[in-house]
């Protein structure tokens, strides 16, 4: 007898591509932003509540399917323009779900910011089931006097309920240009048996989570040090803050997850200014 042929698993392939233009009028900007082009496809979505006061036009970007596993793919592109400012952050956490076969999630994301323009890319939790697979790649592309505030919180397992992640793939890789030069590029790669990896003292130290928060702004150094001297710090968080051809790069990684997540906030909070915005987390985030 013949084998029946494996079934064929259903894939999502989406794609979401958001584009913000300053409003103009009488051919002048008048400091409000407006969206100027929307494409999605399942399961990417984009809600645009009122924003809050002080806050700026925010899109609420959303995955239908509720999380992502092997062969799964999405195609996210950001564009601000010149004097526009904008903030994009997800509805919930991000989960990878055990991978099936040795196939891996992929995400391409990309960023540009234009001249005089400013994007908040506020992330929530990405959760790496035990047995995910992930390639991430993300892009970003700047100008000189660009402003950006960009972020990844990155959780390994379900820690909630005693779940590491242990097996499985993660390569997630950013690269920053600014004016077509590249000045910052970063790879992470963990494979097979993750549990070593994460728990080496020269690798994750036994972290259950990391974070990076990139800012590119007024006086990178200045707000490196105002970092450093914020009073409140979680105990039990390592996380440290340096400048590399002015942008700023903040890294963290902790045991605890949500002590992790309260850190980054503090952090986030402080150098929301640089892009003309109130220090402190939009609203939408902390639920």
């Amino acid at each position: 007898m013949t084998a029946a042929p494996a079934p064929r698993l259903q894939r999502a392939n989406g794609a979401l591509t958001l584009r913000f233009t300053a409003e103009r009028n009488g051919g002048q900007d008048d400091g409000g932003t407006r969206l100027a082009d929307l494409y999605q496809s399942d399961p990417c979505r984009a809600l645009l509540p009122s924003p809050d006061p002080g806050e700026p036009i925010t899109a609420v970007l959303i995955t239908t399917a509720g999380g992502l596993t092997g062969g799964d793919r999405l195609n996210l592109s950001v564009t601000v323009d010149a004097h526009a400012t904008a903030l994009c952050t997800p509805q919930a956490a991000e989960k990878i779900y055990r991978s099936p076969d040795d196939s891996a999630a992929q995400i391409d994301l990309t960023l540009d910011v234009a001249a005089d323009a400013a994007l908040e890319w506020l992330p929530q939790e990405m959760i790496l089931f035990d047995g995910a697979r992930l390639d991430r790649r993300i892009a970003v592309s700047l100008k000189a006097d660009s402003r950006l505030l960009a972020g990844d919180i990155t959780v390994f397992g379900r820690t909630a309920r005693g779940e590491r992640f242990a097996s499985g793939s993660l390569f997630d890789r950013w690269q920053v240009r600014r004016d077509g030069r590249l000045i910052w590029t970063d790879a992470t790669r963990l494979k097979d048996d993750t549990t070593a990896l994460l728990d080496h003292p020269a690798g994750f130290a036994g972290a259950a989570a990391q974070a990076v928060i990139l800012y590119q702004g007024p006086d990178a150094a200045g707000a490196r040090d105002c970092l450093r001297e914020l009073p409140g710090r979680e105990p039990g968080c390592e996380w440290g803050a340096t400048v590399i051809d002015s942008l700023l790069l903040v890294r963290l990684l902790d045991a605890d997850a949500a002590r992790l997540r309260r850190q980054f906030a503090r952090l986030w909070s402080a150098l929301r200014p640089g892009l003309d915005l109130r220090p402190a987390m939009p609203r939408l985030w902390k639920f």
